[in-house]
C-alpha cells in the first residue's frame, strides 16, 4: 500500500503573468500624442502643396519663430494647469518686462543688465501671482485677470503710445541668432527647456506631486504634499518663462510697444489643451504640448503664406480651443 508521500508529483505548469494589463504598443498607437503627430504630418503635407515656398530650409526655420516664444510659456503653463491652476497674465508680464528693458536701454543699460531685468521682472510678477493665490487663497483665474490688467496698465503708463528702441547690437542674438545652420537660438532653447520640463514632470517626485494636487488637492495635502509651496513654485516658473519669452520677443523685434504680445495667453493655453492636458487638472504630458506647439506653428505659418489676415487666425485659434475643450465632454455624453 503506497502512502500519499509516495504519489508522483503533478507536473508544474508555468503560466505567463503579464507585468501590466494593457499593451504598451497598443496604448502608444492609440494615444493622443500619436493622433497629434498624424495631424502634424497631414498639415505639413497640405502646406507643402499650398505654397511653393514652404519646403525650403530657411522657410521652415522661419516657421519656428511663430511658436517658440509662446511654447516656452506653454511648458510652464502645462504644469500649472495640471496642478489645477491657470495664469492669464503671461502676455501682460511680457509687456511689462519688455517695457522695463526698454526703459533701461534709455539709461544706457548693457545686454547682461537687460537679461537680468527681463527675466527678473517675469520672476517677480510670477511670485506676486503665486503669493496672492497661495497666501490669500484667492482663485487663480480671478487673480491673474486682475494682474493681466495691472501689468499691461503699468506698461501703458510708462510708455504711453510711444516706442522704445536702440537695443544693443549683441542683444539681437537671442531673438535673431542661429546656433547651427538654420537652427535658431530660440528653437534650441525651446528644445532644451522641453527636455527639462519633461524630466521634471514625468521623472521626479516634484512632478508626481503636481499630478497628485491636480487629481485631488485635499488627498495630496493629507499625504504630506506641501500644496501651497508647489503651487507657488509653479507660478514663479510661469513668470520666469514669460520673462524669458519677453527677452526673446524684444530681441527679435528690436523695439518695445505696450501692446506687445497681446493675446498670447490664448495661444499658450490652446497649445497646452491641444497637447492633451486636462483643463480640469490631473492629467497631461509635455510630449503632447511640444507636438501641439509645432501644429500651431505649422497652421499659422501656412495661413500666413496664403496671406490669410491675422484676425482670421485669431478666430481659428479661438474655435480650436473651444473644440478641443468640448470634444472630450461631447464624447463622454455620447457614450452614456
Amino acid at each position: 500500500m503506497s502512502s500519499l508521500t509516495d504519489a508522483p508529483e503533478a507536473p508544474v505548469t508555468h503560466r505567463k503573468i503579464p507585468d501590466r494589463l494593457d499593451n504598451p504598443l497598443r496604448s502608444a498607437l492609440l494615444s493622443w500624442e500619436t493622433l497629434l503627430l498624424l495631424v502634424a504630418v497631414v498639415i505639413f503635407i497640405v502646406n507643402s502643396f499650398a505654397s511653393p515656398y514652404f519646403l525650403n530650409a530657411w522657410s521652415l526655420s522661419d516657421l519656428t519663430f511663430n511658436f517658440t516664444e509662446k511654447a516656452l510659456i506653454a511648458l510652464a503653463m502645462a504644469l500649472l494647469i495640471i496642478a489645477g491652476e491657470i495664469d492669464l497674465s503671461v502676455a501682460s508680464i511680457i509687456a511689462l518686462a519688455s517695457t522695463l528693458m526698454g526703459l533701461a536701454v534709455q539709461s544706457g543699460a548693457d545686454t547682461p543688465t537687460l537679461l537680468a531685468i527681463g527675466i527678473g521682472t517675469g520672476l517677480v510678477c510670477g511670485a506676486f501671482n503665486g503669493a496672492l493665490v497661495t497666501g490669500l487663497k484667492l482663485p487663480s483665474i480671478v487673480v491673474t485677470i486682475g494682474t493681466m490688467s495691472l501689468f499691461r496698465g503699468l506698461s501703458f503708463i510708462i510708455l504711453g503710445d510711444g516706442v522704445f528702441k536702440g537695443y544693443p547690437k549683441d542683444f539681437g542674438f537671442f531673438g535673431q541668432g542661429y546656433v547651427f545652420w538654420v537652427i535658431s537660438f530660440e528653437l534650441a532653447l525651446f528644445l532644451v527647456a522641453a527636455l527639462i520640463y519633461w524630466f521634471v514632470l514625468h521623472r521626479t517626485n516634484f512632478g508626481r506631486r503636481i499630478f497628485a494636487i491636480g487629481n485631488n488637492e485635499t488627498a495630496a495635502r493629507f499625504s504630506g504634499v506641501r500644496v501651497a509651496r508647489v503651487k507657488f513654485v509653479l507660478f514663479c516658473l510661469t513668470g520666469l518663462m514669460s520673462g524669458i519669452a519677453a527677452v526673446l520677443l524684444t530681441s527679435r523685434l528690436g523695439s518695445t510697444r505696450p501692446a506687445i504680445a497681446q493675446g498670447w495667453e490664448l495661444e499658450a493655453i490652446t497649445m497646452v489643451v491641444l497637447g492633451g492636458v486636462s483643463i480640469l487638472g490631473g492629467a497631461g504630458s509635455i510630449v503632447g504640448v511640444v507636438i501641439a506647439a509645432f501644429i500651431m506653428g505649422l497652421v499659422t505659418f501656412g495661413l500666413g503664406l496664403l496671406n490669410v489676415p491675422g484676425i482670421v487666425m485669431s478666430i481659428f485659434i479661438g474655435l480650436l480651443l473651444i473644440v478641443v475643450i468640448a470634444l472630450p465632454i461631447v464624447y463622454r455624453m455620447a457614450r452614456k
